[in-house]
């Protein structure tokens, strides 16, 4: 069952995550040129071959050669010829990549444009488009106000299911918290299949367990990750006065000298260095980017495994 759309309702693209954007983010994953991808496995040598194995899909058969399997000897054709011909097979190399998204409650805050949570789920839906329409199957998990899993699926369904569950969880709001440790645990347990993971978060789930679980995951599953910020934490504030509400109190704070505005941005990205400084120890690539950038620059950078450390 597709997860769009079980609320009517859509959100403004601001505080709320838009389904009708995160569709229409597709038109602009359409138009990017994609690195060409081979298939085909590498022998010994610069050329690449098909592959002759078992439980592997037919692609074809030719004139047999000396050296070939006769258990591959595709006797129909021989038959028909006269000739000994070999079945080839090719390797199946669909990727599956599994998008694991922060919702804890820090996400619902932006000074610049949206929140980091609405700039979360963009990120997400181009990634699921992008993964699509490089031939990969996608799924999505999602940790923290919300739980969710949807296991890899392709095509155009893969993608539209991911944007549905992106809108619907958005829509929640338990206030839980639930550590990334905890939800990278879970995924190294669903034993999903997926070959990659884009992790986005704002870092504030991050904990001293995660970085055991992101080593553990590593072994067999490329990780890249996308950190999420709001400008407040990327650099300190303008001296002023700044209406803030928290829990429904409306109060006013007040920074007016270098140390308060300092402080305040350690206070707010401080979650960000730690998730940043794991990453780094670790060499997995990420990215970072504010409420208000485009993240499709950054998310095609991940996804070709080019992601920088910055």
């Amino acid at each position: 069952m597709s997860a769009v759309v079980s609320n009517p309702s859509d959100g403004d693209g601001r505080v709320r995550v838009s389904l009708a954007e995160l569709i229409a983010l597709r038109g602009r994953v359409a138009r990017l040129r994609m690195p060409p991808q081979d298939s085909r496995a590498t022998r010994m040598g610069p050329q690449t071959s098909r592959l002759y194995g078992r439980g592997m899909d037919y692609a074809e058969s030719r004139a047999y050669q000396p050296g070939d399997d006769v258990r591959r000897l595709d006797w129909r054709l021989t038959a028909r010829s006269g000739r000994l011909h070999t079945k080839l097979f090719q390797e199946e190399r669909e990727g599956q990549l599994l998008i694991l998204l922060d919702q804890h409650p820090s996400m619902r805050f932006g000074t610049r444009v949206r929140f980091k949570s609405v700039q979360a789920a963009r990120a997400a839906a181009l990634a699921a488009w992008h993964a699509v329409k490089a031939g990969e199957r996608v799924g999505l998990m999602v940790f923290g106000e919300s739980s969710h899993l949807q296991r890899p699926r392709g095509g155009l369904r893969g993608a539209l299911d991911v944007c549905g569950a992106l809108a619907n969880c958005d829509a929640v709001a338990s206030g839980q918290s639930q550590p990334l440790s905890q939800a990278l645990q879970h995924v190294i347990k669903l034993r999903h299949g997926a070959n990659r993971v884009l992790l986005i978060s704002d870092g504030q789930s991050s904990d001293q367990a995660a970085r055991d679980r992101l080593l553990e995951m590593m072994r067999h599953t490329a990780i890249r990750s996308l950190i999420v910020a709001d400008a407040l934490e990327l650099q300190p504030a303008p001296a002023g006065s700044y209406p803030v509400e928290h829990h429904g109190e409306r109060r006013r704070l007040i920074l007016q000298t270098a140390h308060q505005r300092e402080s305040f941005q350690h206070s707010l990205g401080e979650g960000l260095a730690r998730l940043a400084g794991t990453l780094t120890s670790l060499g997995i690539p990420y990215r970072t980017i504010d409420t208000a950038a485009d993240p499709l620059e950054a998310v095609c950078a991940l996804l070709r495994h080019a992601g920088e450390r910055r």
